[in-house]
């Protein structure tokens, strides 16, 4: 593999190079030692800002790629399953063979908005997220396989709470530990790709659950309870592999050499992290909500989460509306998700490629704004059929990136890992919290057409749009203010993070847009 070039980017915008950057470049591929590479990391970490060396940059990001993502993949399609199959339990009589009374089963689904996110999270940065992410795997792949052992209400309430709480960081901490490994922006398309594993995961649910379910065996006394023991077992035994294959980081990953390691430190130190693998300190952790972009960014949380919710737990109960059969129900919520998701993919990918975050979730606000608007106006569902099918694909196309995209977007912008972490840990769970709002909307009595829900979600939509617009248009304006106050002409991708730990308050700052 070829050595990376390093190119300075001077402060006053010349892109001179920098001679002692040059030297250490130059002696590079001399020094094999790990001893000699932490004294590399220390010379070039914070000096530039440039890599024109793409091919050792693709090589490292594929190693990366192909080591990191299907292992994380799979872990979410584990964690998706293991709360979802409740609902896969409840069509085959959880509720009854377990004499629920009125009203219970919707109790312990709605103990997954608990939100336990933030101190496990910080915990997380404690001891490690290639720790603490296999030790979450194992905690909530025990609490399903335990669930099977349940006989009653307080049981299996009892374990879904506690499988609630440790299911809630897992996500903050998935897309913490990416930051570790790529550029700001590498990112939104990784957690995209990771993301897309929780439509795998519904799809596969409902196979995996119609195949369980015809096994008839002395052993238990009901067939639900053999999906929560496969389920269960499964993901207890991949936790375990996950713990011993996990870096700790890029520095002590097995499967880079030297070199490697180096350009991996050095990408994180100039382009995400001001201090590579800080320890974590509490109290300058929490200044994150000092900055009033913090409070922006949770508001957009707010109200996407309305809509995400919306789709995720009432599509079938719209597309109702189009179509009456059960079986045929179902079979029209699948071109919606499949098309969201492609949707995700496709915004993920050209926001890394433009790099620039804002305009994307706009776009995807204005799409559930109008699908939701579109299908709420329709009185005659049967004589504008094709017109109400489509606005379900509108939901799904603006439901489906903004959540990766508004995540990364703010971690784009905090240079501080423990600030970054905790902003995460807070905004995301936020967003799940709004599926309280969204359950209660959507009423029995305002069915088939539900357009109390409908108009409130599209004004959630709205509300986000405005939100997520204004604040980044905030941003370029006062990227445009500092250029003018110091008379260059910089970006994002032109200050090395290692220079940004204090955000804003530093003149050298630039919002990643």
């Amino acid at each position: 593999m070829t050595d990376p070039v390093l190119v300075s980017s001077s402060a006053s915008g010349q892109g001179s190079r920098n001679q002692p950057a040059a030297a250490d470049a130059a002696s590079y591929d001399k020094k094999k030692s790990s001893g000699e590479v932490e004294s590399i990391h220390e010379a070039i970490a914070g000096e530039t800002a440039h890599i024109i060396d793409t091919a050792a940059e693709r090589a490292l990001c594929r190693k990366f790629d192909y080591r990191l993502l299907p292992v994380l993949a799979l872990m979410y399609l584990f964690n998706a399953l293991d709360k979802g199959n409740l609902g896969n339990a409840q069509t085959a009589g959880l509720s009854k063979d377990l004499n629920f009374k009125p009203g219970q089963y919707n109790l312990i689904v709605g103990i997954f908005f608990v939100v336990f996110a933030p101190p496990l999270a910080l915990l997380g940065k404690k001891i490690g997220p290639s720790r603490m992410l296999p030790i979450l795997m194992f905690s909530f792949g025990s609490f399903t396989l335990l669930t099977a052992a349940t006989h009653n209400f307080s049981g299996i309430f009892a374990l879904r709470f506690f499988l609630g709480a440790v299911e809630s960081a897992f996500f903050p901490l998935v897309i913490f530990y990416l930051t570790t490994f790529y550029r700001r922006s590498e990112l939104a398309r990784r957690l995209a790709i990771f993301y897309a594993a929780s439509n795998i995961a519904n799809a596969f649910s409902g196979l995996l659950a119609f195949g369980v379910f015809q096994i008839h065996s002395h052993l238990v006394d009901y067939p639900w309870r053999w999906l929560f023991i496969i389920e269960g077992t499964l993901t207890v035994l991949f936790s375990i592999f996950v713990f011993l294959y996990l870096p700790k980081s890029a520095a002590e990953a097995r499967f880079l050499n030297e070199e490697e390691k180096a350009l991996a430190y050095h990408r994180i130190s100039v382009d995400s992290s001001s201090i590579v693998n800080e320890p974590f300190n509490l109290k300058d952790a929490l200044k994150i909500f000092r900055r009033p972009s913090t409070y922006g960014f949770l508001l957009i949380e707010i109200a996407l989460g309305v809509p995400i919710q919306s789709v995720a737990l009432f599509l079938p109960q719209i597309v109702q509306r189009i179509v009456k059969d059960t079986v045929r129900v179902n079979l029209y919520t699948v071109a919606p998700n499949i098309t969201g998701a492609v949707t995700l993919l496709i915004l993920a990918f050209s926001s890394d490629l433009l790099r620039i975050r804002f305009p994307f979730i706009c776009l995807g606000f204005a799409l559930s704004f109008i699908g939701f608007i579109i299908y709420a106006a329709i009185d005659d569902v049967q004589r504008q059929l094709k017109l109400a099918y489509y606005a379900t694909f509108m939901m799904t196309w603006g439901t489906s990136a903004p959540s990766v995209l508004l995540s990364t977007w703010y971690n784009n912008n905090i240079a501080n890992e423990g600030q970054r972490l905790v902003l995460t840990s807070v905004g995301v769970p936020l967003a799940n919290l709004m599926g309280l709002v969204a359950s209660n909307v959507f009423r029995e009595q305002d069915k088939p057409k539900y357009a109390p829900a409908l108009i409130t979600t599209a004004s959630f939509g709205a509300f986000g749009f405005l939100v997520a617009g204004c604040l980044g248009l905030y941003m370029v304006f006062d990227n445009r203010r500092r250029n003018r106050r110091q008379g260059v002409d910089l970006s994002a991708r032109d200050v090395p993070t290692s220079k940004l730990r204090d955000g804003p308050k530093t003149d050298d700052f630039r919002w990643f847009l």
